[in-house]
């Protein structure tokens, strides 16, 4: 690391942050992070023994009253100084992130922006909180809804997006009134324990808000989640930790919110803007070099312009600069550790074996770090693991269909169904797909679809429940019913 980047990793406080105080680890442990760029040591953290998340939990537990309690707008007042902030901090933030995950500084620049986002946007909502009034069907009764915060939350973050995660997760959660534990991934504590600190200078009271690092994060898990005070859990990660903690919830009936993994189609039609098309799908497979559950993963090109449009995204990508992040002009990062890296490489060679036909990349790049070079291929059969596993990595499989119900019956061919993507000029047939889609969100002509202000989620096995959107704030709240007989 050079001399700045030291120091921004040096101002992030490294313990665990437990009812408004910094603190080691009971047992005195710490792990190690590193950047995926270079595999070299940038910090070690505080690592959380059990006694630590029982006193987080305890710490939300006991301030749950009070926070519910304090004044929408103050919560949405809290919020908008920590938005405020984050804008303020987004360049020692950006570079922050890429050195624990890997991603472009350009991206990440990106990413803490559409972080800040979100807690602008629950700001606002924090005041929005409605019930409603009327008169039963019989006249005898007037009934009387309100929304009341579910109560504390566990909040379980991934390593791919480490700041917006967050936010999206402790947005609504403080909004509506949750005092929250959050647990981010243990590749990438940093971003969340900078967070920490920017809502405790916004004034966020001590306990509300408590941040557990831990290498450990299944025993970690499984004490916050057996605590008979905790109301909700929230996980974004995959469908099989997702279904793991699913069964532990159950025993506390614990309100669940679940984003999990994608698999996601890209549908060219052959009345699509090539230009349009080829440059949406760059940016919808290469955002995050891959490493997202909204990247295109199956890309599905009409026959009669599959041959071109392959190559122009071949030509697209081989563009691309791959190196460490804070390279200038650097596209594409490094995959987060040398797992995601064998994975990526396996489904490749998997492909190839199979009759695939590698049009650009196809190889690891870079002699430290787990860099991949950006990859196309073509004439993938289906029966590749490539087109049923998750790839998180620069790979992009293009498959030719002939005629519109093969291009959706094969987008539906799958057990996720998080997003989907469709390129044409005609709004019928954009209409007719995005109905026929079996995909919680749909982008129509663009690569991307995440937005504070709209509601990020998936049906089948990528999970349920809403992130962002009018949709976020209800994740956190419950509805209670009052019967007044004014008779």
């Amino acid at each position: 690391m050079d001399e700045r980047e030291r120091a921004v990793v040096q101002s992030v406080p490294t313990g665990l942050y437990i009812g408004g105080e910094w603190r080691e680890a009971a047992s005195g442990a710490r792990f190690v992070v590193e950047d995926p760029a270079t595999g070299e040591e940038i910090a070690t953290v505080a690592d959380a023994s059990e006694a630590d998340a029982r006193a987080a939990v305890d710490a939300a537990v006991a301030m749950q009253p009070a926070w519910a309690a304090t004044a929408p707008r103050e919560r949405g007042e809290i919020l908008r100084r920590a938005f405020e902030a984050i804008l303020e901090a987004q360049d020692d933030l950006a570079l922050l992130m890429t050195l624990e995950m890997g991603k472009p500084v350009a991206e990440s620049r990106a990413e803490v922006a559409y972080a800040a986002e979100f807690f602008r946007w629950f700001a606002e909502e924090a005041v929005r909180i409605r019930g409603d009034f009327y008169i039963s069907p019989d006249a005898a009764t007037r009934v009387l809804t309100t929304r009341q915060p579910v109560g504390p939350s566990y909040l379980i973050t991934p390593w791919n997006f480490p700041l917006a995660m967050g936010t999206r997760k402790v947005g609504p959660a403080l909004a509506a009134g949750c005092t929250v534990i959050l647990k981010p991934a243990e590749q990438t504590p940093l971003c969340s324990l900078a967070l920490a600190s920017i809502l405790e200078r916004a004034g966020l009271p001590g306990g509300v808000l408590n941040v557990v690092t831990t290498e450990h994060p299944g025993p970690i898990s499984d004490v916050i989640i057996e605590h008979p005070g905790l109301r909700k859990l929230s996980f974004t990660g995959s469908t099989e930790v997702g279904s793991l903690l699913m069964r532990k919830a159950s025993s506390g009936l614990l309100r669940l919110s679940m984003e999990l993994g994608g698999n996601a189609p890209l549908i060219v039609f052959e009345d699509a803007d090539l230009d349009k098309a080829v440059a949406g799908a760059v940016f919808a497979k290469m955002r995050n070099g891959g490493e997202a559950c909204t990247s295109a993963n199956r890309i599905f090109v009409h026959r009669s312009i599959a041959e071109e449009f392959a190559g122009r995204l071949a030509a697209a990508l081989s563009a691309l600069k791959v190196a460490r992040g804070t390279e200038p002009g650097a596209n594409v990062g490094p995959l987060i550790d040398h797992d995601a890296l064998a994975k990526v490489s396996g489904l490749v060679d998997d492909a190839v074996a199979r009759g695939g036909r590698v049009m650009t990349g196809g190889a690891r790049t870079g002699e430290r770090g787990y860099f991949y070079a950006p990859t196309v291929l073509f004439d993938v059969p289906t029966t590749a693991r490539v087109f049923r596993e998750e790839i998180f990595g620069p790979v992009a499989p293009v498959y030719p269909f002939d005629d519109d119900d093969e291009a959706i019956r094969l987008a539906n061919d799958t057990t996720y169904g998080l997003v989907g993507y469709i390129f044409t000029e005609s709004l019928k047939r954009a209409v007719r797909t995005i109905e026929a889609l079996e995909t919680g969100m749909v982008g129509v002509n663009q690569g991307l679809v995440s937005n504070a202000a709209a509601p990020f989620g998936g049906v089948k096995r990528s999970g349920f429940g809403r992130e962002g959107g009018f949709e976020g704030i209800h994740e956190y709240l419950s509805v209670k019913y009052a019967a007044l007989n004014l008779g």
